[in-house]
């Protein structure tokens, strides 16, 4: 098995791929059809997909054979030859038989809204971590999927849908993937462990966490750069931001916490990120605070949020205190605004571009995060006055003086802090 990369391995078309859209209607989750395939048609052009056309059938439920029913089929067929596709993008995840039968019927590429998701994904990732995930949940796709394929590669020369694993992992067998799906999960078990650790640590120094979370191209990026100067990669694009940044930020009451951004949601998730990204989004589930962020401009937003917070839900994370950030609220007129406050009286309304609101959202994180910081009268001996640093980090110093034998101090630090000062006997009585 090659230990190459796993990102930007197969060869990309020279000439954009044309992409036809085809949704199924079959859910009763609150998505119409063209919202769906409107958010589709944006995954498209993440990947560098043109799109074409679009079709929509209305069926109890998906045609186990071919997707769509052999009606329809024979219409998308005729299509080809007048809007010249060279793919076939479903808006739902397809079943290895359903895959080949499309493949055989049409002779084009046929990628799935899953499959399209992971390319973005192995497009983004940037660390040894995003693209061990990647790769995981891209292999993880394939192998039920294998059968057949190597005509399809040798035919069609990859492109979109196909970046990640490398050409020649989807020519071998499937006990060598399984292998290398073995060895991907051993090393992010390690991650996992690392993981545990650091937020052992961030434990231990009363550094609390805080998520930011919501669904894709929601803003967060745009939030942590605005709270933190963090100079996260902001493009208007879904799936911006795929590895997770940490930064820290002080709180109005001095008490300082760390912001996580984490990777967007999205609607019809699959299951293959879930599992592979496990590890990053135990940082949501362990998050001390969660903030979710949601795009009010637009038209989707209140299924976006559903979205969102079912996600949460599946991963553990619905027990977790956690506030609603309305964000690009600049894009909406005064009244829609004061029934959006009525609406949701609970709710931070912010601009993130505009900097407005960030202050009252760091309130509503300060009243959510316990315990509060500890205040004592300290003395800390000048033998001992790189202590001071430490107070200074993690706490807040009211006032400061120097004595003939000790630097005297009032300060307010987080509890495990105090019971450390109390037990080197630093601490003196309050007068």
């Amino acid at each position: 098995m090659s230990r190459r990369k796993a990102t930007n391995l197969f060869i990309q078309p020279a000439a954009t791929e044309r992409a036809l859209l085809v949704c199924v209607h079959w859910r009763r989750d609150g998505w119409d059809p063209q919202s769906s395939l409107a958010e589709l048609a944006q995954l498209a052009a993440t990947a560098g997909l043109q799109v074409v056309g679009s079709v929509v059938q209305h069926l109890p439920h998906p045609h186990p054979r071919h997707y769509v029913g052999p009606g329809k089929l024979a219409e998308i067929a005729n299509l080809r030859d007048r809007l010249g596709y060279t793919v076939l993008l479903a808006d739902d995840e397809l079943s290895p038989a359903q895959l080949r039968h499309l493949e055989d019927a049409l002779q084009v590429k046929v990628l799935d809204r899953t499959a399209l998701v992971l390319d973005i994904f192995a497009r983004r990732a940037q660390t040894r971590e995003g693209r061990l995930q990647v790769e995981l949940a891209q292999l993880t796709y394939l192998l039920p999927r294998l059968a057949g394929r190597g005509a399809w590669l040798s035919r069609l020369g990859g492109g979109i849908g196909t970046r990640g694993p490398g050409e020649t992992k989807l020519e071998v067998d499937r006990r060598r993937i399984r292998d290398r799906i073995t060895e991907l999960r051993r090393a992010l078990a390690q991650v996992e462990r690392h993981r545990t650790l650091q937020r052992r640590g961030r434990q231990e120094a009363d550094l609390p966490v805080v998520a930011i979370v919501g669904y894709t191209n929601a803003g967060k990026s745009t939030l942590l750069n605005a709270l933190t100067g963090a100079g996260v990669l902001v493009e208007d694009r879904l799936f911006a931001t795929l590895d997770p940044t940490v930064r820290r930020v002080v709180l109005p009451n001095g008490r300082p916490v760390l912001f996580v951004d984490t990777v967007g949601f999205i609607h019809k998730l699959p299951t293959h990120l879930v599992a592979a990204f496990r590890a990053t989004l135990e940082e949501v589930v362990a998050a001390d605070v969660l903030v979710h962020v949601v795009d009010v401009s637009h038209p989707r937003w209140r299924h976006q949020q559903q979205v969102a917070e079912r996600v949460l839900r599946e991963l553990g994370a619905g027990e977790r205190p956690w506030l609603v950030a309305y964000n690009k609220i600049d894009r909406l007129d005064p009244a829609a605004r004061q029934a959006l406050r009525r609406e949701a009286p609970q709710a931070v309304l912010l601009s993130a571009t505009q900097g407005v609101g960030l202050l009252n959202l760091l309130r509503r994180v300060s009243q959510l995060l316990t315990p509060p910081l500890v205040r004592l009268h300290l003395a800390v001996p000048y033998a001992e006055a790189g202590r001071l640093a430490e107070i200074f980090a993690r706490g807040r110093v009211m006032a400061q003086r120097y004595e003939g034998d000790a630097i005297v101090l009032d300060a307010e630090v987080p509890p495990a802090l105090a019971a450390r000062f109390q037990q080197d006997g630093l601490v003196r009585p309050t007068l």
